[in-house]
Parts: structure tokens; C-alpha cells; sequence
């Protein structure tokens, strides 16, 4: 393996102000039909939230983050930030790396899982970005997917036993976990990964990992827990992954659940998204249904999130041997072609909520 000399940090984006809420979201939903009056209950999202998602100040957190740990773990290199979707942009970013002679980089991107919209968009767009910087660009290598990652695992079971605590005393013994994670197409998920399926069996891994790790059921071991899905946003004549987070609380409320904890399995950091679908919507729901309910937070700069990455990086640099959870393995560094192919108009975007 040739030499790094660059890390970058690949991430979604976000407005970060009223006036950038319907470019960004246009630029998410560019060539997707997207209707007008889906883009402006979109924008309501963000207006609840003034204007603005906080996705790239968290990028920056993260990023100042890396660069402590990777001082202290004798990683040196320096470290870049490019976005998909919003400044800083990801070609301006790889440009921003030739011209200071960066001929191979890094890439740590903030989704855990396989399938188009999770990995192989990131790629692509990190490709795109280098073919519009130039020749001079560098090659830009991705980190593999971390889902059962202890360093994602452990702060993820961490935040979910403080939001049980967070709960009344009388319902926290019978406290039942709801893991969530973005919804996409039945035929994107099903072309997930080099198999197939990754995507949904990859979630409902790290959902049992932390359930396990989180503690607190019969007899110590794991509370009751699914998995659901959040802010589908095709027609309803295209299947989606279900079931609804507000249809499973429903469902959950029906069978006498005294209390649930949603557990956003499914992202590293609290973006628009999960304060949408997760802290306004569901909390309403189970207001309305008379179900206690609690949120645990995601990763976000946990210190042990944060010295997952400097260890993906020693596992690629080094060759240390790759850290995994649970049964399905540390998945391979690079993806074999057609891995993860969805058509451009299945792919989610920032019309179901994102970031």
C-alpha cells in the first residue's frame, strides 16, 4: 500500500443558516422531481431549529477531535473536511489538497453502513470531486464500514443505559430499546452490499450489539428491542424499509410497553434528522399514545469514537488487525464494482429530513 499523506473527512453537509436551507435542500434533490411544496415541509424542519442544521459545526468538533487523538497516537497527517452537499464542498476541498502537493489520502466518511446512499454515493462523489479538481488530484482511498466497530458500539450502549436512567425510577426496569435508522427503497436495500441485504442486517447487528452491551433486561442480559426506520420519502407506491418509528411506538403502546428508549442506531451525530423524526415527531407520538419515552444520544466526539477512527487509520497504514464485534466481521477496505448499485432516483436525500 502506497504511502498516505493526507486523512479527510467526508460528510453530508448542512445549511448553517436560514438563507441556505432551500439551496442546500435543492441541492440535494437536483434531478429527483422533487415537488416544491415537498421541498418547503422540508425547510419547515429546519426552521424549527433556526434555520440551520448542526451537522458541520459537529464536522468541525470531530475534526479538531481527530487531530488531538491523532497527536497522541503518533498518526501524522494532516486532515482535511469535504461535504457532499454544502461548504465546504468536497471538490474544493480535494483541490485545496493537490495544491498542497497531497497525492494520497484517507477518507473517513460519517455513515456506518452499506448501501448506495451510505457508501457507494460517498464514493462516487468523492470521485466526481477529483475528476472536477483536475489531474493533480490525489487518490482518495475509503475507510471501510465500522458498524460493529467497538468505537461505535460502546458509546451507542453507553447514551442508551444514561436515556433508561433518564426515565421515571417505576418504568426503568421495563424500559423496551427502539433502534432507528434512515429508511430506503426495498430494491436499494436489497442491493445492498457485495451480497446483497447488507444494509438492513447490518443495523439490526449493531442494534443487537448495543442491546447486549446496554444491559438492564431479564436476568442482566439484553432489554426487549426492533428496529425501525424514519423519514421515508418516496411514493407510496415504491416499498420502503419499515416499520415507521411512529407505527412501531404505536404498535409497542398497543402491547403494553410501560416505556421505550429510541436508540438512532442508524447516525454518528444529532442532525436535523434525528431532532425532526426523533425528538419532535415520535416524542409527539408517544405524548399522544401516554408512552414514557427517552433518546439516547448518537457517537457524535466520543472519546472512544474518536479513537476508532485513528484506529481504522492504523488498521490501513499499519496493518493492525481490524477490530470487530458480533458475527458478521470486519467488512473488506475496498468494494468490489458494482457493489451497493442503485438507480440516481431511489436514492434518498434531503426531501426525507437529511441531515
Amino acid at each position: 500500500m502506497p504511502p498516505y499523506d493526507a486523512f479527510l473527512l467526508v460528510s453530508f453537509g448542512g445549511p448553517e443558516g436560514p438563507g441556505d436551507v432551500m439551496p442546500f435542500l435543492r441541492n440535494v434533490t437536483r434531478g429527483r422531481n422533487i415537488p416544491a411544496e415537498r421541498l418547503a415541509e422540508v425547510a419547515g424542519h429546519y426552521e424549527l431549529f433556526g434555520g440551520a442544521s448542526p451537522i458541520n459545526q459537529q464536522c468541525r468538533d470531530l475534526l479538531a477531535a481527530i487531530e488531538k487523538d491523532f497527536a497522541a497516537n503518533g498518526i501524522d497527517l494532516p486532515v482535511y473536511w469535504g461535504n457532499r452537499n454544502w461548504d465546504p464542498y468536497l471538490v474544493g476541498t480535494v483541490a485545496e489538497m493537490a495544491a498542497a502537493g497531497v497525492t494520497r489520502a484517507i477518507a473517513f466518511v460519517t455513515s456506518a453502513y452499506s448501501s448506495y446512499s451510505s457508501c457507494r454515493q460517498y464514493r462516487d462523489d468523492i470521485d466526481l470531486a477529483r475528476e472536477q479538481a483536475g489531474p493533480g488530484a490525489p487518490v482518495i482511498d475509503k475507510i471501510r464500514q465500522y458498524f460493529n466497530h467497538p468505537g461505535f458500539i460502546e458509546p451507542l450502549a453507553a447514551s442508551t443505559r444514561r436515556a433508561v436512567e433518564s426515565l421515571a425510577p417505576s418504568v426503568q426496569n421495563d424500559a423496551e430499546l427502539v433502534f432507528t435508522a434512515h429508511s430506503i427503497p426495498d430494491a436499494m436495500a436489497a442491493a445492498s452490499g457485495p451480497g446483497g441485504g447488507a444494509y438492513p442486517a447490518q443495523l439490526a447487528e449493531a442494534s443487537r450489539l448495543v442491546a447486549g452491551r446496554a444491559g438492564g433486561g431479564p436476568g442482566g442480559g439484553p432489554r426487549p428491542w426492533r428496529l425501525a426506520y424514519s423519514s421515508r420519502s418516496g411514493p407510496p407506491s415504491q416499498p420502503w424499509l419499515g416499520p415507521d418509528v411512529n407505527d412501531c411506538l404505536a404498535e409497542r403502546a398497543r402491547a403494553g410497553a410501560r416505556a421505550v428508549v429510541l436508540v438512532p442506531v442508524g447516525f454518528v451525530s444529532d442532525h436535523v434528522e434525528v431532532l425532526f423524526d426523533l425528538d419532535v415527531e415520535a416524542a409527539a407520538t408517544a405524548g399522544r399514545l401516554g408512552l414514557p419515552l427517552a433518546r439516547a444520544a448518537t457517537p457524535g466526539t466520543d472519546p472512544a469514537f474518536v479513537s476508532m477512527i485513528s484506529e481504522l487509520v492504523s488498521e490501513r497504514i499499519g496493518g493492525t488487525p481490524p477490530a470487530a464485534l458480533g458475527t458478521l466481521g470486519p467488512l473488506r477496505d475496498f468494494c468490489p464494482n458494482g457493489c451497493c448499485a442503485a438507480r440516481a432516483d431511489t436514492a434518498p436525500g434531503a426531501a426525507a429530513g437529511r441531515p
